[in-house]
Formats: C-alpha cells, sequence, structure tokens
C-alpha cells in the first residue's frame, strides 16, 4: 500500500485495487485564515485528483474545498459517504459534479472491488463538526490503515478489533481559537494555551497507545496565518502557550513519551507500505524544511497576499440590514431551541466593527437574547458571553446564508472574546445550527441523551407520539400531521404506521406510540 502525502489532513491511498483520495484541502479557509502548512497548492492536483474513490470526511471547509473538488476532482470517482444524520455532505458534493456514492454504514465493514475493505466511523453529536466527523479505515492484502484526521471517538476499539492497523495518521496539534481570542492578560493566555497544548498532547498519546500501530503519522495540522493581522498565530515566536505545534515539535515531544515510530509526511512525501516495512521518501529533508520553518512562511506570505485581498474585498455588503436579517433568520430558531436555549441560558453580544476583527470601531451592538427568545440591540445589560468582530463579516455569513457560525466565523479567528464564568458548550452548539434541519436534529439529540429513558411525549389526534422524529429528531407537536393512523413528518416527508410503530419510508426508525 502506498500513502502519498498531499497537505494538511489529505493524503491518497494507493492499492492494487484501487485509490482513494481523502480531504484535498488547497484553498484558503475561515475567512482567509487558515492555510496548508507546508504548502500544497504547487502539488499535480489534476493527477492527484484521478482516483477511484474519494472521501471527505466531515464539512470543515480545511476538509471540504470546494474549489479543488470541483476543479480538480475526477467525477469518475465513487465518494465513499459517511452515514451522517442530515444529507449535507452529500447534497454539497452532488452540486459540485459528483454522482457516484457509496453510502456505507457507521462501523461496519464494506468490501469494494477487487478486495478493497473499508469502514467509516461517523460521529454524530452536536458537537461533531457541523452535524459530522468521522475516520476512516482501509485494509488491502493484509496492510491496514487508519486515517483518523481530526475525529475524536471516545475510544479505538472497534478499530483494533479488525486487526492490526499498520498505519495511523490522526491529528495532534490545535485547530480552534481557544485561548488566542480571549480578552486575557497575555500570561493567562500563555497559562491556559500551554494547559490546553499539554492536552492535546495528551490525547494524542492516549489515541496511539489505544491502536498500538506499527507507524504513527501527525496529520491534520497545524494550519498556518498568513494574514498580517492573524501572524501571530504562527508557532514561530517561542510561545509555549501556542496550541498549532507543528509536525516537527510532534516528533520531538513523541520521542519524550518512548515514540520510536512516527513517520511525517510533508507534501509530496511517499510512504511504502508492507506488513513488516515501511519506506518513505520525501521531495525536500524535513529536518531542514522545519529548521527554516519561518522564511517558509514568509514567503508563502507573500505568495499569497493578493489572494487574500482579493477574499477581504468580497465581504462587505453594506446594503445588508444586519440586526433586520438577524431577527429574520435566529428568532425563529429561539423559538423552537429548548435544550439549547436553557443550556445558553442569558444574552450573548455581539460587538460589530468598521474592520476585518475585533481591532476597529464598534459600529452596532447586538445581543441574542435566548430566554427572551428574540434579537434585539444591546441594552447595557450584563452578558455572560460576548463577541467581538467586524461587520463585513456577518454581513457575509448573511449574504452566503452560512448555517454554521463556529466552523466559518470563529474558526478564523477573526474576533475577540469574554465570558464570564466557564465555557458553555451550548451557545457554540447553537451557532452551528443556524438552520430548521440542524437545529431540530441538534435538539432531538439533546433529548435523547439529556432525558430520563421516558423520553417526553406529545399528543396527536387521539395518540400519544414520542415527541422527536425517530429520524432526525424534528419536533413532532410542530412537523407531525395525521392522517387516520399514519403519522407524517413534515421536515423531511418521513411516514410511520403509528398501530404497528412502522416506519414506511426506511428501514428501521421505529416510533413510539398509542392510542390515547
Amino acid at each position: 500500500m502506498r500513502i502519498t502525502g498531499t497537505g494538511h489532513a489529505s493524503m491518497r491511498i494507493d492499492t492494487a485495487a484501487g485509490s482513494i483520495l481523502c480531504d484535498p484541502w488547497v484553498n484558503p479557509a475561515f475567512f482567509a485564515s487558515w492555510f496548508p502548512f507546508p504548502d500544497n497548492s504547487q502539488l499535480d492536483w489534476d493527477r492527484l485528483g484521478d482516483v477511484d474513490y474519494l472521501y471527505v470526511s466531515h464539512l470543515h471547509r480545511d476538509h471540504f474545498d470546494a474549489k479543488n473538488l470541483k476543479q480538480h476532482i475526477s467525477k469518475k470517482a465513487t465518494v465513499l459517504l459517511p452515514e451522517y444524520p442530515t444529507s449535507q455532505l452529500e447534497d454539497e458534493l452532488r452540486e459540485l459534479g459528483f454522482t457516484k456514492f457509496f453510502k456505507t454504514r457507521s462501523n461496519e465493514v464494506h468490501e469494494l472491488d477487487g478486495g478493497l475493505k473499508v469502514m467509516i466511523q461517523a460521529l454524530i453529536s452536536p458537537t461533531d463538526g457541523p452535524i459530522g466527523d468521522s475516520s476512516l479505515w482501509v485494509e488491502h492484502d493484509g496492510i491496514r490503515v487508519l486515517n483518523q484526521n481530526d475525529a475524536r471517538p471516545s475510544d479505538l476499539t472497534t478499530f483494533a478489533e479488525l486487526g492490526h492497523v499498520h498505519a495511523h495518521l490522526l491529528q495532534f496539534s490545535g485547530a480552534i481559537w481557544y485561548p488566542m481570542v480571549y480578552e486575557l492578560p497575555q500570561n493567562a493566555k500563555t497559562a491556559f494555551g500551554k494547559q490546553k497544548r499539554d492536552r492535546q498532547f495528551d490525547r494524542t498519546w492516549r489515541y496511539i497507545n489505544d491502536l498500538k500501530a506499527s507507524h504513527v503519522f501527525p496529520i491534520a495540522g497545524p494550519p498556518c496565518f498568513l494574514d498580517d493581522e492573524l501572524w501571530q498565530f504562527n508557532d514561530i515566536h517561542g510561545d509555549e502557550g501556542n496550541i498549532f505545534p507543528d509536525q516537527s515539535v510532534f516528533m520531538s515531544e513523541y520521542a519524550k513519551v518512548g515514540g520510536t515510530n512516527g513517520v511525517v509526511l510533508l507534501p509530496g512525501s511517499v510512504s511504502e507500505l508492507t506488513e513488516h516495512s515501511i519506506d518513505t521518501s520525501h521531495p525536500t529533508d524535513v529536518d531542514e524544511f522545519f529548521a527554516n520553518k519561518q522564511q517558509h512562511l514568509e514567503e508563502m506570505r507573500e505568495r499569497k497576499r493578493p489572494i487574500i485581498e482579493a477574499e477581504k474585498a468580497s465581504w462587505r455588503h453594506p446594503e445588508i440590514d444586519v440586526l433586520g436579517e438577524l431577527k429574520k433568520r435566529i428568532e425563529p430558531l429561539l423559538e423552537e431551541s429548548l435544550f439549547m436555549a436553557n443550556g445558553v441560558g442569558g444574552p450573548v453580544r455581539f460587538d460589530l466593527t468598521d474592520s476585518f476583527g475585533s481591532g476597529g470601531e464598534v459600529v452596532e451592538s447586538i445581543v441574542v437574547d435566548f430566554p427572551g427568545k428574540q434579537v434585539r440591540p444591546y441594552a447595557d445589560e450584563k452578558v455572560r458571553y460576548r463577541f467581538k468582530t467586524g461587520r463585513a463579516l456577518i454581513e457575509h455569513l448573511i449574504h452566503i446564508d452560512e448555517g454554521d457560525w463556529v466552523n466559518s466565523l470563529f474558526l478564523s479567528c477573526r474576533f475577540s472574546a469574554a465570558r464570564i464564568g466557564q465555557y458553555n458548550e451550548f451557545v457554540y452548539s447553537f451557532f452551528k445550527c443556524l438552520s430548521e434541519e440542524r437545529l431540530q436534529y441538534a435538539e432531538g439529540w439533546y433529548d435523547e441523551h439529556e432525558r430520563s429513558v421516558d423520553a417526553e411525549d406529545t399528543v396527536i389526534g387521539d395518540w400519544n407520539v414520542q415527541r422527536r422524529c425517530p429520524h432526525l429528531k424534528a419536533d413532532l407537536s410542530r412537523f407531525g400531521v395525521l392522517d387516520g393512523n399514519t403519522l407524517t413528518c413534515q421536515l423531511h416527508g418521513w411516514k410511520f404506521d403509528l398501530p404497528s410503530g412502522r416506519c414506511l419510508t426506511s428501514v428501521g426508525h421505529k416510533i413510539r406510540a398509542e392510542k390515547s
């Protein structure tokens, strides 16, 4: 089996039974803040994209690069599709021209042509990406590879039980905005950052020890930050609290805990893997490359500057009434939100500036009032969470109808934040779910996992029915329509026969119902 490094979490896996391209990210992501490092834009993507199979692990834009997928990846490729609770990943790939999909079932091994075996483990809680993250296991001719990318399963038992893994590719570096964007004294940021950096490595060591693979590949990070306003986030300034260590730092830290089987992949590196050996070649000397990291970053910054400026020029939409549009889009979701709104428990404030980040003058302050179920101007009240960002970025989110602010605005690090008290998962879960479908799914997920076994019921006609649709957890008190003994969930059109509980739309998904 051959593994070719193509940058960040991307790789091409070649076997005698077929080739798989994974997460081919090239173009800047998250408001042009993240770029792959080392630079992979000069690879021959037409050649790399001429594959039998495509695997996109999830919809984060450092994994799902629409421009690269559309321009360079063969539309003859069969997409290996994770089993997600929504169809968004498939829908977006179809819009790019992909037509062949192999819909996997989570944690189930599938045998493809030529004896190539794959298994995808899909993670589907509201905190896993935009309703999803996944890992890919591949086996051919006795060689097994796990591409965990940046998924965080509770453990790797499911993969380990399938046999010894020869190559384990996993994330080790940070992929978040904490603590850098928080309005804290620098010494506090450094302390919190060091804690996070240590936890990242500890989590990585745990996964490595769980699987005990022959070879370990640090992938899925770090990104680099080439905009002058974000340059300080690169790990080149001697800051022990920087959460973006690179592969050379991984190798050093891994050696401290006894790791001797680490393998670095640069874009263009090739590892030839057998059951008992590995032979890796690189396009340049790895140690020398990372020793000159700052020089490479500075050269890359100058080369990418026009791309960043062109992106910035597209963000402003002064014709948009931000407050009015947010009221129109968010207030209906607040009305439908029970678990997340209660979990947030107070107003969240957005200070909008005249710059592309938190630096300029505040020109408008807006509150998302979760208890009051409204979006309104800030009224000098105390808030637990406050975000400060460029008005142009919010205008752009509205313009493109972005349903996930967390994996767009927040990952861009083009904001500052302050909070009172501990981290609140529900704040970020809500802002991942700015669409009817996502919100209904997340509310249903929390309903199912937060409540006791006796889940809440609702009355529809003369039936007592479980309140949440077995499909994607839509609220049947709102979306359920009864016709005789057939209940239709209008959010996605799924039908259920209430006397038997049988789903009439798909196998499984039985509903709990009884005559009242």
